[in-house]
């Protein structure tokens, strides 16, 4: 019985996973540092009158949006599936990277718009102090802290909203490099007196533009591919490959992978052999759910079963497969070759509640289907047999079983039978009596040999006892003791 690890003690409920925890505290993290960021940017832009500077203060300003919508998705994330929601929640941190990749777009755009205006169109004055290269140096300290920090979580637990912060804020650095750089020239442009060496702020915020464009980019791909369930390139060969390798796998005939947060889930429909038991064909599905979670690492697994013929199934095993699927049974199958042509004897299993015309029906059915697989068959003759499935619960009573012995004494003694009985039991069911008794034969003896002789038993008992009903005879090989 299959436990469902999501359904815990009550107590339980109570923990806090660790998981969860370490998520929620690397996202809060870097609200707080975003804060901090941009509202020191936004001081020291306004007081300076740097266009980088202002930009990179938009950048942090959407940076703590950012921010914020990754720590509330990574916290709905961690949700329980639901019946609402089978799949659970991870699906929320990608939608988070994609919002998170819209709202660098609107930064870029105004970015680009400002500075195209004060390269072609307006002159701005930008008072370049210590305090706008010391706050730029500490955006790059916080930048670089944060996201290693965010890289080492996202890593560790594979959310998608983490590691797309993790990106975002490692590029930062750059773009703020290239501010410092242009706020250098600026200055450098007041002490040598070159002016066009003033225009490299607004240069410097194009810089951060094209950067911010590139991290974008980046970010929405893979949000759109991980909504759309897209899986790396090789990781389904991979997943066939190793369901291939299970014996008693036919064939791999369909795998579907999908990604939720840092889940897996795949779905696996197999050809196996249709002659396979019940046990078997479980045990089967286990080892392929086991080497799938190996691949995917600890996916959620559904296999699905497809009985089919296998190549080496021979005909026999045909016929009852054909038999079984039309709630029949079929044995003491015998096939002639003749001159070339094949003909076909066989004992059909019906039920015993029926009629003689529903049963004859069965048979032509059954005839019918059997002649479109074997297409050479000139003739076929069955036997019909009821299973009496519906009185295998009869009330019975004891009866002589001194007459009945006389009588399999002087039958086996007539027809030269080696046939060592005992274990004799004999009822009255009804206006029947069935007996039932053990053989004992030479164990050397074919299978065949041992029925044939079991089957003139029974026909010479049913001319000496004219109400005989059912004859059930178990051989055996004698036993030691």
């Amino acid at each position: 019985m299959n436990i469902n690890p999501s359904i815990r003690p009550s107590t339980a409920l109570l923990q806090v996973d660790p998981a969860d925890r370490e998520k929620k505290k690397a996202a809060l993290s870097s609200v707080w540092a975003a804060v901090l960021l941009t509202t020191m940017k936004i001081v020291v832009g306004l007081m300076t009158g740097s266009l980088g500077i202002l930009s990179e203060a938009a950048h942090s300003a959407l940076d703590l949006v950012a921010a914020a919508v990754t720590f509330f998705a990574v916290r709905l994330s961690g949700r329980a599936p639901d019946p609402g929601h089978t799949y659970g929640y991870g699906k929320i941190e990608n939608l988070s990277a994609l919002f998170e990749t819209l709202l660098l777009l609107v930064t870029c755009v105004w970015i680009i718009y400002e500075a195209i205006l004060r390269l072609f169109f307006e002159s701005h004055v930008v008072d370049i102090t210590i305090w706008a290269f010391l706050v730029m140096g500490i955006s790059i300290v916080v930048d670089f802290s944060r996201s290693r920090m965010l890289k080492r979580v996202a890593d560790k637990y594979e959310s998608q909203a983490l590691e797309a912060d993790a990106l975002h804020f490692s590029t930062d650095i750059w773009s703020s490099s290239v501010v410092i750089g242009g706020l250098f020239l600026v200055k450098l442009s007041d002490w040598l007196q070159v002016e066009w060496l003033a225009k490299a702020d607004a240069v410097a915020a194009m810089g951060v533009a094209v950067i911010v464009v590139v991290v974008s980019v980046q970010l929405g791909r893979r949000a759109i591919t991980d909504l759309l369930d897209a899986i790396p390139p090789g990781l389904r060969e991979n997943v066939i490959l190793a369901v291939q390798q299970v014996p008693g796998v036919q064939a791999v005939r369909q795998v579907r992978i999908r990604h939720s947060g840092p889940e897996f889930f795949a779905d696996v429909t197999l050809d196996i052999s249709r002659d396979t038991p019940l046990e078997r064909m479980q045990d089967i599905t286990k080892q392929v759910q086991n080497v799938v979670n190996r691949v995917l690492d600890g996916a959620d697994v559904m296999v699905n079963v497809s009985p089919v013929a296998s190549e080496t199934e021979d005909l026999i095993t045909k016929i009852r497969m054909l038999a079984a699927r039309q709630g029949l049974g079929a044995h003491a199958i015998r096939i002639y070759n003749v001159d070339g042509e094949r003909t076909m004897e066989l004992h059909l299993e019906v039920g015993d509640s029926i009629t003689l015309e529903q049963a004859h029906l069965q048979a032509e059915l059954f005839e019918t289907e059997l002649r479109k697989q074997i297409s050479d068959l000139q003739e076929i003759n069955t036997h019909l047999e009821p299973t009496g499935d519906s009185s295998m619960n009869r009330q019975g009573s004891l009866a002589d079983e001194a007459q009945i012995w006389e009588v399999l004494h002087q039958t086996t003694a007539d027809l030269g039978l080696d046939c060592n009985m005992h274990g004799l039991k004999v009822q009255h069911i009804d206006d029947e009596i069935t007996v039932s008794f053990h053989c004992s034969m030479n164990p050397d003896a074919p299978i065949t040999d041992a029925h044939a002789t079991t089957e003139r038993i029974e026909s010479a008992l049913r001319t000496r006892i004219p109400n005989l009903g059912r004859v059930l005879i178990h051989v055996e090989p004698p036993d030691p003791a």
